[in-house]
């Protein structure tokens, strides 16, 4: 089996989130090696990509944890791959097939993936049990924006805070969020300041539920801040977003988003390869 690593949301290697991606001869393996090789690499996401047509894939998407229907960064990693390998043209317009449906992905500098229909979640959360478990011993003041569970394919907790100071020191109980996650059936928290230097807003993602502490880019959950900041008429139809996430583990990832005339949310960046090898599995 032959697999990349791959950092997405960067054109610099060893920044952005790095992503594995295994591409496929043919038939999928089994669930258990798939996630045994998830295991054994241990970022937080594997792609393992099987090709269906000239321009057609289908990607499955496992956490050291377990299987999810869509990751954001690993279709960048695995689409820019493609790319990079010749095995689909600059501009091309690909269809990858996911559990969580089927996304338009456009190939290019940077690669720019069609996100699921996004939807709110219907489930209340525990502000002040949220806020116990996600602010630690100091307590951080919240701007007067609700949270809200909202998902482009997978569900997180849109969280804003004040400033990207009381960002960068929340300082998460990884335990205690993840059994509120499982509670909610979430992925996990993506907390958010909205800025005005040059960023619509700073970014960090919480999603020990996955086995992933935190992650230095992730576009199913900014395509859903994305989401949540049109619902609150902050960006309209037409609107390009660019998100700085990573900061607080020295691997900084811009996220793009567009919000097109016809309401459907865009997530894209640039991607480096940096290693290749063979699985003798």
């Amino acid at each position: 089996m032959k697999y990349y690593i791959v950092d997405a949301f960067t054109s610099e290697p060893f920044g952005g989130n790095t992503a594995g991606v295994a591409l496929l001869d043919g038939d999928f393996p089994s669930d258990r090696l798939m996630q045994q090789v998830a295991a054994e690499l241990r970022y937080s996401e594997t792609a393992f990509v099987q090709q269906q047509g000239s321009l057609e894939f289908m990607v499955r998407y496992f956490t050291p944890a377990g299987e999810v229907d869509l990751c954001g960064h690993a279709t960048i990693a695995t689409f820019g791959l493609l790319l990079k390998e010749g095995i689909v043209a600059d501009g091309a317009m690909c269809l990858n097939h996911t559990l969580a449906g089927d996304l338009q992905v456009r190939v290019g500098d940077p690669v720019m993936m069609q996100m699921a229909q996004p939807a709110v979640i219907d489930r209340p959360v525990d502000i002040d049990r949220l806020h116990v478990i996600m602010s630690g011993a100091s307590a951080q003041p919240w701007p007067e924006l609700p949270v809200e569970i909202v998902s482009t394919g997978l569900p997180d907790i849109i969280m804003p805070v004040a400033s990207v100071e009381a960002l960068n020191s929340l300082r998460p109980d990884m335990e205690a969020l993840s059994a509120y996650s499982t509670e909610l059936d979430v992925v996990g928290v993506h907390a958010c300041a909205l800025t005005d230097d040059g960023y619509t807003a700073h970014v960090r993602n919480f999603g020990p539920r996955y086995g992933v502490p935190e992650e230095s880019a992730t576009g199913t959950a900014n395509a859903a801040l994305t989401h949540y900041l049109q619902r609150r008429a902050l960006i309209g139809l037409g609107s390009q977003c660019r998100f700085l996430q990573g900061e607080a583990m020295h691997r900084p990832s811009v996220v793009a988003t567009t919000l097109d005339d016809e309401g459907c949310i865009w997530v894209g960046g640039r991607c480096s390869i940096v290693a290749e090898g063979t699985l003798l599995v």
